[in-house]
């Protein structure tokens, strides 16, 4: 039995899972996102950013999840999936989504900045494109938002030492 009662419920469990995996990434001294793949209630893949350490700007969160999902369930196609995030997704993630045909994407904090879910752009719900994830936004958002001020700041802190 999962141990939720509600879609709301159900939302903040997976997205808990992702602020998991965006601590891996603040430990890693990488930004700290992280995302997970849910396939009919159950985490098929993880990822969080890693694009200092791979030395790849593909290797986001999202990116490293949707690989590792595609692996488990020998299809890059995605059709059942989710993906929970803690960040927004950027223009290059929300492409490889789309392409994955996830039937739904969840993020936490908002990216006023880069995001394309609705801060920026909101390409999920362009018409001219070929397919439509539905998204839902704000899910945990203070949680996110705390560990990301909180790397920002520390970084910060560290630059001004001599």
């Amino acid at each position: 039995m999962h141990p939720w009662h509600s879609s709301e419920e159900r939302d903040a469990y997976f997205m808990r899972l992702a602020l998991v995996a965006a601590r891996h990434a603040y430990d890693a001294g990488e930004v700290p996102v992280g995302a997970v793949v849910v396939y009919r209630d159950e985490v098929v893949a993880t990822g969080f950013n890693q694009p200092i350490a791979l030395h790849d700007a593909s290797a986001h969160a999202e990116m490293q999840a949707l690989r590792a999902a595609g692996l488990t369930l020998k299809n890059y196609r995605l059709p059942e999936c989710e993906l929970f995030v803690t960040l927004e997704p950027c223009l290059m993630c929300a492409g490889a989504m789309m392409h994955a045909r996830l039937s739904r994407v969840v993020f936490a904090t908002h990216d006023y900045k880069t995001g394309v879910a609705g801060s920026v752009l909101d390409v999920f719900d362009n018409a001219r494109l070929n397919h439509h994830a539905q998204v839902t936004g704000g899910v945990l958002a203070q949680e996110a938002r705390e560990l990301l001020q909180l790397f920002f700041r520390e970084r910060r802190q560290l630059a001004k030492k001599p």
